[in-house]
C-alpha cells in the first residue's frame, strides 16, 4: 500500500470498530483524511489491535515521520551554563532520542480530544493504539491511577524514540504553592530515575505541568534545570545528555536565558 491507500484503509477498520463512526465519510482531500484518522485514533479506546492493523499502521505512521523528519540527538549542540544539557526547539515526535518524555494525565491513557494539540495527544497520536493499550495495562496491573511526579515506561512504538517516560505532573489551580515546586521536581527526579534504571544514555524532556496543567512557565524551567543537574551532579548513570524540548518561542527564550 502506499501512503494514501494505507490512510484510508486505517480509517475505514477504525471506523468499523465502533457503529457511532461508520457512516462518516472519509474526505477526499490528504489532509481532512489524516485529521479524521487522527481523530479515530485519539477516540479509540484502550483495547488490542490485530496484527494486521497494526503492521499497516506501523508502516504508515513511521513512514509519515521519516517525511516530517526525524532529528538524532547526535544532532544538537551543547548549551553553554552545562555540556550536559541541551536545548532543542520542535515537535518531539521527531526526536530519535533513547527516551522522550509524556506530559501524562492520572489514567496515563492519553488526549481523548480529538486533535488536540497537547503534547500527549500528539505522542499518542504519532506512536501508534498500541501505546493506549500499554498504559492501560500498567494502571491495570498497579491498580490505581498514576500518582503525581512518579513515571512510567512504555516503548516508543512508531516512534523514532525508543522509549516514552510518562510523568503526572502537578495541576495548579490555585495560588502556586511549595508541594506543587516539590511534585515538578519528582516528577524529573523520577524519569531519569526510571531511565538510569532503563540503561538509557539520553532523556528528552517536555516542559512538564506548563500546558493546561497552568504550571507558571519560568518557575518550572527553573525547577527543571536545577532539578536535572543536581540529579546528574549526584548520580553516576548511563544518562549523559539531557534536552529540554520547547515548542513555542517563548518558552524557548526562557530556557536561553537560563541555559546560557
Amino acid at each position: 500500500m502506499d501512503q494514501t491507500e494505507a490512510r484510508i484503509w486505517l480509517i475505514e477498520k477504525l471506523k468499523n470498530e465502533n457503529p457511532v463512526y461508520r457512516k462518516v465519510p472519509v474526505p477526499d482531500d490528504e489532509e481532512r483524511q489524516k485529521e479524521l484518522l487522527r481523530a479515530l485514533m485519539n477516540v479509540r479506546d484502550a483495547k488490542p489491535a490485530g496484527a494486521e492493523f497494526r503492521e499497516v499502521q506501523d508502516a504508515y505512521l513511521r513512514r509519515e515521520t521519516l517525511l516530517k523528519g526525524i532529528v538524532s540527538v547526535d544532532s544538537l549542540e551543547p548549551c553553554a551554563l552545562d555540556s550536559r544539557l541541551y536545548l532543542w526547539q520542535g515537535d518531539i515526535t521527531r526526536l530519535a532520542a533513547d527516551a522522550i518524555v509524556n506530559a501524562a494525565n492520572y489514567t496515563l491513557l492519553g488526549c481523548f480530544i480529538p486533535l488536540h494539540n497537547c503534547i500527549d495527544n500528539c505522542i499518542h497520536s504519532a506512536a501508534g493504539v498500541q501505546l493506549r493499550w500499554d498504559c492501560h495495562e500498567i494502571i491495570r496491573r498497579q491498580g490505581h491511577d498514576e500518582p503525581t511526579g512518579r513515571a512510567q515506561i512504555t516503548p516508543g512504538y512508531c516512534l523514532p524514540a525508543k522509549y516514552v517516560l510518562h510523568t503526572v505532573g502537578p495541576i495548579v489551580d490555585t495560588e502556586l504553592t511549595d508541594e506543587h515546586r516539590e511534585l515538578l521536581a519528582s516528577s524529573y527526579r523520577s524519569c531519569l530515575d526510571l531511565a538510569a534504571e532503563n540503561g538509557l544514555g539520553n532523556v528528552a524532556f517536555c516542559c512538564i505541568s506548563t500546558g493546561v496543567f497552568c504550571f507558571p512557565a519560568e518557575e518550572a524551567a527553573r525547577i527543571a534545570v536545577k532539578t536535572v543537574r543536581d540529579w546528574l551532579d549526584s548520580h553516576d548513570s548511563s544518562i549523559k545528555k539531557v534536552i529540554f524540548n520547547v515548542f513555542g518561542n517563548r518558552d524557548k527564550e526562557i530556557y536561553e536565558g537560563l541555559l546560557g
